[in-house]
């Protein structure tokens, strides 16, 4: 499988303008996937340059190339400052990290990402972990999934899909994603059926990988291995990321609170660079369609 078809990276120009790259600088890709950032980046770096980069999929990591400037970190970013720590690295220059899930992850239909194709309900970014989508659907009261499916999938109907799933499961468990499909189904809307079976499968794998909790981690620990004047660039691809993205890069707080000393005035860590996000042209768009919902946010370490 070449590069192109594990996974076209979104954005990539942008990415490597907002990092600003330095040819002696410390680098994080804090999302490997198909490697197109890492390897842009390296070969933006001189002999005296490092890039660290991060992937929890052995897939991704299998991926990895040989090269002194560079270090494949076979872990969750959101221990980010635990790996740079043991790896010697008190401070960085730059961080990038693309939320989206990879091509290989959709396309592989056997991982379970995708509603397009029967497979086992798995959507494990990490496969020795142990919480797949089959266990959440099967074993989940039906309270806890319609949160799930409401604040992460953003479905108005979350009750009714959670009560439909607790029914069917009583007489037998639910395996494949074409079992949970053809049970909720008849409870998404005919107009938005495709958009609401996407949100489904999305609010399953935020829960799964614990996907929110990890980019809070990861941003809070960007904040600490970032040098002053460091860069941090994150691409996301749904509100629920961009709004903790936007948020912390505004005011240093997920929910967007402004925090105000004694004489009122506002200390952040971070200063956001630019008003509204970078998302792709049309050239770009028509290129790579799976990058149309990519925004670009950046940020320097004050």
């Amino acid at each position: 499988m070449n590069q192109e078809v594990y996974h076209i990276p979104a954005l990539l120009p942008e990415c490597l303008e907002a990092l600003d790259i330095r040819p002696d600088g410390i680098y994080v890709d804090a999302t490997f996937g198909g490697g197109g950032h890492s390897r842009a980046i390296m070969e933006m770096l001189g002999p005296q340059g490092h890039l660290y980069s991060f992937d929890q999929d052995s897939d991704a990591v299998a991926r990895a190339f040989a090269d002194p400037r560079f270090s494949m970190v076979y872990g969750n970013f959101r221990y980010i400052t635990n790996f740079l720590r043991y790896y010697g690295v008190d401070s960085v220059d730059g961080i990038l990290a693309d939320l989206g899930v990879s091509f290989h992850h959709f396309d592989c239909a056997e991982r379970g990402f995708s509603f397009r194709t029967s497979a086992p309900l798995d959507m494990r970014m990490n496969r020795s972990a142990t919480l797949t989508a089959a266990t959440v659907v099967n074993t989940y009261s039906p309270e806890r999934l319609a949160d799930i499916f409401y604040l992460y999938g953003e479905l108005k109907q979350s009750r009714r899909l959670a009560s439909a799933i607790e029914r069917a499961r009583s007489t037998s468990p639910i395996h494949t994603t074409e079992q949970l499909l053809q049970l909720c189904e008849p409870l998404l809307s005919p107009k938005d059926r495709k958009k609401e079976m996407a949100q489904l499968f999305q609010a399953l794998r935020i829960e799964v990988n614990g996907e929110l909790t990890a980019i809070e981690a990861l941003l809070s620990g960007a904040v600490r291995v970032l040098k002053p004047g460091g860069r941090l660039a994150v691409i996301t691809y749904h509100s629920l990321e961009d709004r903790l993205v936007k948020n912390f890069m505004r005011t240093g707080d997920f929910s967007g609170r402004v925090e105000k000393d004694f004489y009122g005035r506002v200390s952040t860590p971070l200063k956001l660079l630019g008003s509204k996000p970078v998302v792709p042209g049309t050239e770009e768009v028509e290129r790579n369609p799976r990058s149309r919902s990519a925004k670009l946010r950046v940020a320097v370490k004050l």
